[in-house]
């Protein structure tokens, strides 16, 4: 068996430690580099403080039975913190390369030249920057073709999602190396065009405003529309995708629904855009015309369904929600 490539994390924040975890737990070895100069004490109470933090990571994922107590120890060996000056030869034998320095173009700018510098021929180089375009920073980086964002969501060792970004001079086998790894490690990797706020973030601004919006309005307090949220709003996208969803219902729905909020609440943002107008001009509504933003021909529609149903069923027992029915028994 081959054994796992070697990480290297650029930063030792809590983007780092995230990312050192989930390759950890799989069974790679990782670097936290810390690419800062500081003094020899100031770097022992870094690297303590980063592998204690870590080590805290890992009996909590025990507690909660993600690993056992005995599987601590074996994943937290792993995870070495590298000083600044002794850097280069980590970086020449890594596999995969994630910058994760403080979110401000310049410094990430300087410690990506400085990086692939350092690194081997075949070393795949990812900022895991959550605001900064890649195309932004690739000019930074020798032979950029190697180099693409990987967007983690936090806690990164656990959400599934990493947001994979290439820019114009990636490689399209990088995109695709990268992908292979994040998969062989359980996450689930998209791949989206470089821009602003990718994709979960970008949709979640736009909620996370609106309930706020709510709570400002009196509509309902913050403990009600995070319930709402919760058993409502989560429960159904837990299962179903957001445009899956659209074609589930219908898109002729989500087009009425947006024109009544529009006119009802005064305000442009519950406009739909002009794709859900051309769909429906097209006959593309989703599951009743087997076409929507997703393609049903050729489907059993009444398994798919099925298998869906089954899905929230399943979230039901999760929730402690499922119930016997009643029945008479006169």
């Amino acid at each position: 068996m081959t054994a796992p490539g070697k990480i290297a994390a650029l930063g030792a924040g809590r983007m780092g430690r995230g990312i050192a975890i989930a390759f950890a737990f799989a069974g790679h070895e990782v670097a936290l580099i810390d690419f800062k100069p500081r003094d020899t004490a100031a770097f022992g109470k870094l690297s303590a403080d980063a592998l204690a933090d870590i080590r805290t990571t890992l009996e909590m994922l025990a507690r909660v039975g993600m690993l056992s107590a005995a599987d601590v120890a074996p994943i937290l060996s792993r995870v070495c913190v590298v000083a600044e000056a002794d850097a280069a030869p980590v970086l020449r034998d890594a596999a995969i390369v994630f910058e994760g320095v403080p979110e401000v173009v310049d410094l990430k700018r300087a410690a990506l030249t400085r990086a692939s510098r350092l690194v081997g021929p075949e070393t795949i180089i990812a900022s895991t920057t959550s605001t900064i375009l890649v195309d932004d920073l690739s000019s930074a980086v020798a032979q950029p073709q190697r180099f693409l964002n990987a967007h983690w969501l936090n806690p990164a060792y656990l959400v599934p999602l990493v947001e994979v970004s290439p820019g114009k001079a990636t490689d399209a086998a990088i995109t695709a190396r990268l992908k292979a790894v994040l998969e062989s490690i359980g996450k689930v990797p998209v791949v989206c065009a470089a821009s602003p706020g990718y994709i979960v973030p970008r949709i979640q601004a736009l909620a996370m405003n609106e309930a706020a919006r709510m709570v400002e309005e009196g509509v309902a307090s913050a403990e009600e529309i995070d319930k709402a949220i919760k058993y409502g709003f989560g429960f159904r996208f837990a299962v179903l995708g957001m445009l899956e969803f659209i074609d589930w219902g219908g898109g002729d729905i989500l087009h009425y629904a947006s024109r009544y909020l529009t006119k009802a609440l005064d305000s442009e943002r519950y406009a739909a855009p002009e794709i859900i107008g051309r769909n429906m001009e097209q006959g593309r509504i989703g599951l009743s015309t087997r076409q929507g933003f997703l393609d049903y021909e050729g489907m059993d529609v009444d398994a798919y369904r099925e298998a869906r149903l089954k899905a929230f069923v399943e979230l039901l027992k999760h929730f402690d929600l499922a119930r016997k029915p009643v029945i008479d028994s006169d």
